[in-house]
């Protein structure tokens, strides 16, 4: 069961990752109680903090709810029908797609043109997957690094997103999931995307780290680099949040810092799509970022190119 209020998924409010939507219901009871938790979210303190933030009135809407056959995923994940280079971006994991939209994993990430030819790709981190047979669990080593989609497969995503594209009738963001029966839909939104930033010379000569670009801005600031969410007060207006894990629990950050970037997540994480309609500069995806880049360094963050630098 999923949510659908009536100003969701719209282009500038996809309120991605504020509302609720709950798996893997086995009875009528569970059924039930997920029907009230999905009207109740329409009224949480994060859905009405984001309604204030983009002047909506939470009493000129209401919480429709979508129920839908829950895809026993042998992998998930999103996909950009266009990028700012013009694009299309592909991401997947193991097991269902919420581990990419709470930002838990690094999932591939693929680039495709416009005719269906591969690009680029990179394989991720996806360590951890969600089932709806057995709960969420570790995944072996040998698995995790290999791709989740074939060219085949990639193919049929990439005639998705075109055949998407032309429905919403502009940009659009996917949701996808795949059994062995083949690749389901589950979602589309509207996509805000940006051309790419040029740096000056002094930037391009700092040390930089690159990961998956939510896709849009580019921003500078002083790195906070926050191990828990217990550490966020320590972030200042106009800082870069480094962080290790960037899910919608971060949402109500969003208007305070310059850019984020984060050590787990892909492009098409919640985050990330919130980042793009607000238009902070993200970077998802960055290897031991919390690690490498100093506390109170400043460092510029191109969520276009996924690339971050800094300087002390």
């Amino acid at each position: 069961m999923r949510s659908s209020a009536l100003v969701e998924d719209r282009y500038g409010s996809s309120f991605a990752g504020q509302f609720e939507s709950f798996l893997g219901l086995e009875d009528e009871n569970e059924f039930l109680i997920a029907v009230r938790s999905c009207w109740c979210a329409l009224w949480s303190a994060r859905a009405l903090r984001y309604m204030a933030t983009h002047d909506l009135d939470p009493a000129d809407t209401a919480m429709g709810l979508v129920v839908q056959p829950l895809v026993n995923a042998r992998a998930s994940g999103g996909g950009l029908s266009r990028t700012a280079e013009g694009d299309m971006l592909l991401s997947a994991t193991w097991g269902l797609g919420s581990a990419i939209a709470q930002g838990e994993v690094v999932p591939d990430r693929y680039v495709i043109s416009r005719e269906g030819k591969l690009l680029d790709s990179t394989t991720g981190r996806k360590t951890h997957s969600v089932s709806c047979v057995h709960g969420n669990g570790r995944v072996d080593r040998d698995i995790a690094e290999e791709p989740c989609l074939n060219q085949a497969q990639l193919s049929e995503l990439a005639d998705y997103l075109v055949r998407a594209e032309e429905i919403v009738g502009g940009a659009t963001e996917i949701e996808w999931a795949m059994d062995e029966a083949g690749i389901k839909l589950v979602q589309a939104r509207p996509l805000h995307m940006e051309e790419p930033h040029v740096p000056d010379e002094v930037w391009e000569q700092r040390p930089r780290l690159r990961g998956h670009p939510a896709g849009v801005g580019w921003g500078t600031g002083t790195a906070r680099v926050v191990n828990c969410e217990c550490e966020i007060s320590r972030v200042g207006p106009g800082d870069v949040l480094v962080t290790r894990v960037a899910g919608p629990a971060l949402t109500h950050i969003l208007p305070q810092v310059s850019a984020v970037v984060a050590e787990l997540g892909g492009s098409t994480s919640h985050l990330a799509s919130l980042a793009r309609e607000r238009g902070i500069p993200m970077v998802l995806g960055v290897l031991d970022a919390t690690n490498t880049i100093p506390e109170g360094s400043n460092v510029a963050v191109d969520g276009v190119a996924g690339i971050v630098r800094w300087m002390q």
